[in-house]
């Protein structure tokens, strides 16, 4: 299944069902009066938050969707049946936004979850509304409503409490492999993993949170680079950011400049997303001799000017992984308590991941908008290229060489 995290979809909600204009009929009553019954309601659209799914890749084929109009009234005073709701499943995890007003219309972070987007035309009136003691016979109905159309961005965010970040190869992959049940892809090649990977880190007595292994990042994915911003937005909902750098890269780059890459461009993408807390973790700590691991990691600490916490690891084997889960268990427990503790600080970070929220989405657009300007002005000015019958692309060659293209 292909990992789809954004889709553009239509909603229409059901119209609502007529109003008609009827009268008694029956034997023996000569003089019936109205009663001409209301239009039913038509279904309404609704989103909802489910467990079962991960993706958005069934909206990316099926684009629109329509709830039916309710029925026209009846005689007898009988209203017209109103029409059954639809309900659009969607991953925990999915914002919805108004295209016509760039509006959020709501945020889907728990089970179950569930947001009206379309709401059904109510019914129109029957004659019989309409009946006064100087009108007793109304020849007035009235027409159902119309519902709502919208057209909705639908954008998934993994919902972690941690998410990794570093460059690829760093030993993310692995490492949540060996605290969580997820088997994410793993191999000795950069861009291993193609799509977030979630884990649900069991740390015992009943005591979880989970992480997100977030696909590597290179220079430059603030603007697109690599794999870009189409992930960086994952971890706008983490809590925390494990920044895993390989103390001995394979390639021979120097650890610190990788580090820095990584920090460099966060902060580039958004200034909230880099102040999150984070935790650095000196990973592959098996590849360096033990007389040199001291020396190594407290260099690479020292030129980062590091001054959070710092943890020493080896995903491969397993060690120092366990310390870095009790850390992190206990510091989102922490915060969570701190949240049910202090309205104040419970209000302080919902207003954090507000802004953090609105800043990843402008971000995201606007890098999305540049690419697009950018293969858009590509694919123009190869067009022109092929139309200009004197193009010769091989005019700045130096080895004397001149070739020209014919036509079959």
């Amino acid at each position: 299944m292909r990992f789809i995290d954004e889709a553009v979809v239509t909603v229409k909600a059901g119209d609502g069902g007529n109003g008609i204009v009827s009268f008694r009929r029956e034997k023996y009553i000569p003089k019936g009066g109205p009663d001409g019954g209301d239009g039913g309601r038509g279904g309404s659209v609704y989103v909802v938050a489910d467990d079962n799914t991960n993706t958005l890749v069934d909206y990316r084929y099926t684009r629109r969707y329509e709830a039916k109009r309710g029925e026209n009234g009846r005689s007898k005073n009988c209203s017209g049946r109103k029409s059954d709701d639809i309900f659009l499943s969607v991953p925990i995890g999915t914002t919805i936004i108004d295209l016509d007003t760039d509006q959020v219309i709501g945020d889907l972070t728990e089970r179950g979850q569930k947001i009206m987007v379309a709401k059904g035309g109510d019914g129109g009136l029957g004659n019989t509304h309409f009946k006064t003691s100087t009108n007793q016979a109304p020849r007035k109905a009235t027409k159902g409503f119309e519902g709502e159309l919208k057209q909705l961005k639908l954008e998934l965010k993994v919902v972690a409490d941690v998410g990794l970040i570093g460059l690829p190869n760093a030993g993310k992959s692995t490492f949540i492999r060996q605290v969580s049940s997820a088997r994410p892809k793993v191999a000795s090649y950069p861009f291993t993993t193609l799509v977030p990977n979630l884990g649900v880190v069991d740390v015992g007595l009943g005591r979880s949170f989970v992480m997100a292994d977030i696909p590597g990042l290179i220079e430059g994915a603030s603007q697109g680079a690599g794999l870009g911003i189409r992930f960086l937005k994952h971890v706008a909902r983490t809590r925390r950011l494990l920044h895993i750098v390989d103390v001995k890269p394979i390639d021979g780059s120097d650890p610190v400049q990788n580090a820095e890459v990584i920090l460099n461009e966060l902060q580039k993408f958004s200034k909230e997303l880099s102040k999150l807390p984070q935790v650095l973790i000196l990973n592959k700590i098996d590849q360096v001799p033990t007389e040199e691991q001291n020396a190594l990691c407290t260099h690479i600490v020292a030129e980062l000017g590091w001054i959070g916490v710092v943890f020493r690891t080896s995903t491969l084997t397993g060690a120092g992984v366990d310390d870095v889960v009790f850390h992190l268990m206990n510091e989102i427990d922490r915060e969570k308590e701190l949240e049910q503790q202090s309205p104040e600080f419970a209000k302080e970070q919902h207003l954090r991941f507000e802004r953090l929220e609105a800043e990843v989405r402008a971000n995201s657009e606007e890098q999305k908008q540049a690419y697009r300007a950018m293969r858009k002005a590509q694919r123009e000015n190869l067009t022109h290229m092929e139309e200009d019958e004197n193009f010769d692309d091989d005019d700045h060659d130096d080895d004397g060489v001149e070739v020209a293209y014919a036509p079959y």
